[in-house]
């Protein structure tokens, strides 16, 4: 109802400019006549003034029209068809949070299945489809977006003057989802990265590219944001738009309006698949740094360090008995194996700083751990049992996207555990908690690395979360690993004496992966 008051109010507004404009009256742009206003109040914000006597012009620096923009670009940017054989375990599961990468547009709804190979094993699914790229070289190299090539058995580059070539993948990034092309021959038109002027929250740009596969398309929008850090895999700070970017502009170009590239588009974010306004580009200063790499021969390597990380969040700061300003990340498993485990780092350590230098969040430590080169050590600071220590890493160097994917699917060869009998053990903090034994690592298919106390039910008025799964381990109370039950009721009382109403816990859930709790406290009897 209130949006509905909202629109009737402008409507009415809108009219009354309108009937001003039609009697003779004079609109003009806010601060036009800035002369004839009174002196602005301290705080005041005094908008920009336009060109006077140009009623409903645009303001200083907006263009009539994009068309010259469009013309002067617009044959550097193509369109890239691809075919694909994509292995069953790299298919695209569900989005999360509505949050896409712009995958090359289908041209068949439904791939073929590909028959099995001598072994028996499934050779993956076939498949087609279009995305975007640009020229950045008049001999042929070509930006776009992994994704859009990876996996491609045959890549087909169609030029805005009708002309097709075979393209070649030169390199690929996984990390930052670019890669670069080639077709053969010269004297083609190309475009270049601003790296010195920063755009602005505010500014125009220009999308051009090939969505849906009907090519050549422009779109227009300002420049909505800067710095969001949605990256899943923590290399990009993404440039957000409101140009209207779909499905097929994947790897295509976003200009300013003076024709220079500042963004790769890459991902959107929609409830439905189309666009909503909301697009998001990798800066230019990110790819051009990798695209050169690649158009040298290189690769781009990172450093690894075989944990899996999140942020600290403000409840999770408030369960450990932290300042509401303490800065860190949370580590909430490591890889059996990895560079990590090997140097000493457990599930449940707080990271601090890298290297020296302090983070804030999960993606500062990605970024941080990834300057390094394999072999080197990385010094990590973190806060265990509430005391600060550092521990050398000698940096390993960053499996695949498909390896980390499998490391983590079979972290710890875990199964859905049994059926459980009735709930036992001591009752703490509305859990009922156990020693782990012999009985209850088969039982809840719980691996002999694996050290804790096992939830087995909750009491009355226990953690709903716990209630219906059983075989959940506690890892950790607080900042200190737990080894008994009377290591859980002792991180109870303590914060109970610090007069907090929960205690943070790392559990290992039935499925294997960690997970931080934070468990809210029933009322001390």
């Amino acid at each position: 109802m209130l949006k509905r008051k909202e629109f009737m109010l402008g409507a009415v507004v809108g009219l009354g400019f309108a009937a001003a404009a039609t009697a003779g009256g004079v609109i003009e742009w806010p601060g036009a006549v800035a002369q004839d206003r009174p002196a602005a109040r301290a705080g005041q914000l005094i908008p920009t003034s336009g060109a006077a006597g140009m009623a409903f012009a645009p303001p200083p620096g907006a263009p009539l029209s994009f068309a010259d923009i469009f013309d002067q670009v617009a044959p550097a940017v193509v369109q890239i068809d691809v075919k694909t054989r994509t292995p069953r375990s790299q298919l695209p599961g569900g989005g999360m949070g509505g949050l896409e990468r712009l995958l090359p547009f289908p041209f068949n709804q439904l791939p073929q299945q590909a028959p099995q190979g001598e072994d028996g094993e499934d050779e993956g699914i076939e498949g087609a489809g279009s995305g975007s790229g640009f020229f950045i070289s008049a001999d042929g190299y070509i930006v776009t977006n992994n994704h859009v090539v990876q996996n491609a058995e045959e890549i087909t580059v169609k030029l805005t003057d009708e002309r097709e070539f075979t393209a070649t993948i030169v390199g690929r990034d996984e990390g930052t989802d670019l890669a670069v092309l080639k077709v053969e021959g010269g004297s083609f038109p190309f475009v270049s990265f601003e790296e010195s002027a920063e755009p602005r929250v505010g500014d125009w740009v220009v999308a051009v590219g090939n969505p849906f596969s009907l090519g050549g398309t422009a779109t227009a929008g300002i420049v909505s944001a800067k710095s969001r850090d949605i990256d899943p895999q923590g290399y990009n700070d993404y440039i957000q738009i409101d140009a209207a970017i779909n499905r097929g502009n994947s790897g295509g170009p976003t200009f300013d309006i003076y024709g220079r590239v500042i963004g790769v588009n890459t991902a959107i974010f929609s409830p439905t698949g189309g666009s909503v306004g909301i697009g998001f580009a990798i800066p230019a200063s990110v790819a051009k740094q990798v695209t050169d790499t690649l158009m040298r021969g290189g690769s781009i390597e990172r450093g690894y360090l075989g944990v899996s990380i999140g942020n600290l969040l403000p409840d999770y700061k408030e369960a450990l008995g932290l300042d509401a300003d303490f800065e860190g990340a949370f580590i909430n498993s490591v890889t059996p194996g990895g560079p990590a485990d090997r140097a000493g780092v457990q599930a449940g350590d707080v990271v601090v700083s890298v290297n020296g230098e302090s983070v804030e969040s999960s993606t500062e430590v990605t970024r941080l751990v990834g300057r390094a080169r394999e072999g080197e050590t990385i010094r990590i600071e973190i806060l265990r049992d509430n005391r600060r220590q550092t521990i050398n890493v000698t940096s390993g160097k960053r499996p695949s996207t498909e390896e980390l994917n499998r490391l983590n699917s079979g972290l710890d060869g875990a199964e859905t555990p049994n059926a459980p009998g009735a709930a036992t053990g001591t009752e703490v903090a509305g859990l009922r908690v156990t020693p782990i034994t012999p009985a209850l690592r088969e039982r809840y298919s719980i691996p002999a690395g694996v050290n804790g106390i096992v939830v087995t039910g909750t009491a009355t008025g226990g953690d709903v979360r716990f209630a219906n799964t059983p075989g959940v381990v506690i890892l950790r109370a607080g900042t200190a690993a737990v080894s008994s039950v009377a290591d859980l009721q002792a991180a109870v009382a303590a914060a109970r004496q610090a007069g907090r109403d929960s205690v943070f816990l790392l559990v290992r859930l039935p499925n294997g992966q960690n997970s931080p709790v934070v468990l809210e406290l029933p009322d001390a009897e």
